[in-house]
């Protein structure tokens, strides 16, 4: 349940504020979505090939297996606060860092490993377990806002920003401004802004709160409670699939389309474009979420990005690229927003940071993996379109998983609403 009250309002919608800028600067935003930016100049740069540039994706996802977990129990353990202030600077470093690469591809690989284990701790799912902490009756909207609209704004200008600094200063010195961009902008919204939810106190009075106590006076399942489920195993399949294939997707938007001789112009529009609408996006899903208490409202979206995928390709004139980030947006979007919702709803916030960085273990590997996928393909075959055609059936097979998804398990009672004074929004 909720402890956003009328009394902590403002606070909660602080968290809100810090949590969406937070995620403007998180791994998402500041490696993912300029990557395709990076992609050609670093390859050229060292004579790599593109399948050797893009497996560092790999790479941040393999580490992540073992840092999303580890960062949740912490978070379940000690609040989100300390350990999001300790996980900027250390993300932002990392970042950095990578201005200092050499001619050595495994100096390359390991530093963005650094990226990967740092970049788990200020990350979108650890966001998404504040706000969920925060708000229940507005939960989706909450989380729609915060990830939504601080992934959106930030994957839409942060390759606007990757593309000038590249044409001023070249890709390594750009990843040091890119990192200092992630302090200046995360830590004084994290340290002013964020504050823990307090959790309730089991002892005497289960309707009183405080901000130390342990999560488990929250309600849910346990991490092994919650793999007995078969609705576990489906949100990894279907949104593990879904939120992989769409990354792929966005960080290769420029090489896909000016491979086709589109103009670099147009390419990056449609990348904005495509960023924009999985903000707006966002919002919209959870919304719908909250309205619609059934999971598989969000199924259609992945067919409809399937079909801007076939545009992506398909298409030589201007309305119709557009047309088609928009709709690859509608699916990203969806994929991005539904994720935190479904695992609050399913498994509650007992253990909401632990079985969060499980899932997001698995989704992390997931968007790391298909990047490399379509860019061995390319190396192969020296084009996209087969890989594409793959991710259109897969995002077709997402919509069927979705549709297999039970009734949600968390529900808000009268009684819990009562007890916490006119409950959250």
């Amino acid at each position: 349940m909720t402890i956003e009250t009328k009394d902590n309002r403002k606070t909660a919608l602080g968290v809100v504020v810090a949590c969406t800028i937070g995620n403007m600067v998180c791994l998402t935003a500041t490696v993912s979505s300029v990557f395709g930016v990076f992609l050609v100049p670093i390859s050229e740069s060292f004579g790599w090939q593109r399948s050797q540039v893009t497996a560092v994706l790999g790479i941040i996802s393999l580490v992540s297996i073992i840092a999303f977990p580890m960062v949740g129990r912490l978070m379940d353990k000690y609040g989100g606060r300390k350990v999001l202030l300790i996980g900027n600077i250390l993300f932002a470093l990392s970042v950095a860092a990578i201005s200092q690469v050499n001619n050595s591809l495994l100096h390359f690989y390991l530093l963005f490993a650094l990226i990967g284990v740092a970049g788990a701790i200020p990350c979108t799912a650890m966001f998404s377990k504040v706000v969920s902490e925060w708000f229940d009756k507005s939960r989706g909207l909450m989380l729609g806002i915060s990830a939504g609209l601080g992934n959106g704004v930030g994957a839409t200008f942060m390759p606007i920003i990757a593309a000038i600094l590249l044409g001023a200063i070249g890709w390594q010195m750009s990843f040091a401004v890119i990192g200092f961009i992630i302090f200046a902008l995360g830590f004084p919204a994290t340290f002013f802004l964020l504050k823990d939810a307090p959790r309730p106190v089991l002892e005497p009075t289960p309707a009183k709160y405080h901000p130390n106590a342990p999560s488990e006076g929250l309600e849910g399942l346990t991490l092994n409670e919650a793999l007995k489920t078969p609705v576990f195993w489906l949100i990894i399949a279907s949104l593990g699939l879904g939120a992989g294939c769409l990354t792929a997707v966005f960080s290769h938007v420029i090489p896909v389309l000016t491979d086709r001789k589109i103009d670099m112009g147009l390419a990056t529009t449609v990348m904005v474009v495509l960023a924009l609408v999985t903000s707006v996006w966002q919002i919209v899903v959870g919304t719908l979420l909250d309205r619609i208490k059934s999971p598989r409202v969000t199924a259609p979206f992945f067919v409809v990005a399937a079909f801007g995928l076939w545009l992506l390709e398909a298409a030589m004139n201007t309305p119709l690229l557009l047309a088609s980030g928009a709709l690859l947006g509608i699916g990203l979007g969806t994929a991005f927003g539904a994720l935190p919702y479904y695992i609050s709803r399913y498994f509650g916030l007992k253990a909401y940071g632990l079985i969060t960085g499980v899932i997001y273990a698995v989704v992390m590997l997931a968007q790391g993996l298909t990047p490399f996928l379509m860019d061995v393909w390319f190396d192969h075959y020296k084009a996209y379109a087969g890989s594409i055609i793959i991710i259109e059936i897969c995002l077709v097979v997402v919509a069927a998983l979705i549709m297999l998804f039970p009734p949600y398990r968390m529900k808000i009672t009268a009684a819990e609403v009562a007890s916490v004074n006119h409950g959250g929004l």
